[in-house]
């Protein structure tokens, strides 16, 4: 019978972390050496930036409803400066809620335009704006 020569047992635990601790070591390298192997981004020259025209539908004059007039004024406006109008109004008297910040507490007059209800969220408020456009 032949005899086997016996190792210790540390010893593969201590092969098995040095195994572990070399393809670490190699992959923290490894993009430095990828990084400098490529050759830098060529740019593309960007093609000459046209202005943005905005929506022709967000664009037209729109009557705001007697409730929306006591908030926003009876001129027409677009759509877009009736929601700018309705957040200058929000913040002018400060009726964000603070605790959360989307949703809006209405007083008498925005109360009116959210068809009675206490608070909405901002999403929910540009929907109920649109309802007292014409």
């Amino acid at each position: 019978m032949a005899t086997a020569k016996k190792t210790p047992v540390a010893a593969p635990a201590k092969a098995a972390a040095a195994a572990a601790a070399k393809p670490a070591a190699a992959k923290k390298a490894a993009p430095a050496a990828k990084a400098a192997a490529k050759p830098a981004a060529v740019k593309k020259a960007a093609a000459p930036a046209t202005p943005r025209k905005p929506n022709a539908a967000f664009m037209k004059a729109m009557t705001p409803s007697k409730d929306l007039a006591a908030v926003v004024g009876a001129a027409p406006l677009p759509r877009t400066e009736v929601t700018k109008k309705v957040w200058d109004y929000i913040k002018k008297l400060d009726l964000q809620d603070p605790a959360n910040r989307r949703m809006i507490n209405a007083d008498d007059k925005l109360k009116a335009v959210f068809g009675g209800k206490a608070q909405v969220s901002m999403f929910e408020m540009t929907k109920l704006i649109s309802d007292h456009l014409k």
